[in-house]
């Protein structure tokens, strides 16, 4: 089971996931921040480039936990890179999406949240541009057959619960 944790940036996505590792699941970190941190294919440079890596980085990512019992939450992943890869390129995401392994059917989405938004040296853009990227999310993931599911704006804990319970998972993993 591979679940994906999508949304706008800065909206406590990795917060959220730093939570679920704590309580003993399995996490991937985004793959565009790992990019950054290797200074390759910088979003502020060349943005195709960036998508492209982000793409093929996440595509390496769906072999996490493969052939494992128990779940897999993902910071961003395919579904993301692809669509705003089609959205530069005027393409459709599921052409680029047609050759890899699709995410558990629940997708869930970090909606806008002003009070928490941050830039940082690895994201560099505004909120607008936050919001866009969200609500281009918003429209892509139903569009790929996903049920996106709209993460609740409450404590990093609540939030994880309600991941843990819209799955039918217990609150810590079994280990």
């Amino acid at each position: 089971m591979r679940i994906v944790i999508s949304g706008c940036s800065s909206g406590g996505k990795s917060s959220l996931l730093a939570e679920l590792a704590g309580r003993g699941y399995r996490t991937v970190e985004e793959p565009g921040r790992r990019i950054v941190r290797a200074g390759q294919a910088l979003p502020w440079q060349n943005m195709e480039a960036f998508l492209r890596a982000a793409l093929a980085l996440a595509a390496e990512d769906m072999g996490h936990g493969r052939g494992e019992d128990g779940p897999v939450f993902f910071d961003r992943g395919l579904v993301d890179a692809a669509s705003a890869l089609a959205a530069l390129s005027g393409g459709d995401p599921a052409d680029l999406l047609a050759p890899y392994e699709r995410y558990h059917p629940l997708a869930f989405l970090a909606p806008p949240w002003p009070d928490i938004y941050e830039t940082d040296a690895e994201r560099r853009h505004g909120f607008e541009e936050a919001v866009a990227e969200f609500d281009r999310l918003a429209r892509d993931y139903p569009a790929l057959g996903y049920h996106a599911v709209l993460l609740p704006k409450v404590s990093v804990a609540a939030r994880a619960d309600f991941v843990l319970s819209a799955l039918g998972l217990p609150g810590h993993a079994a280990g």
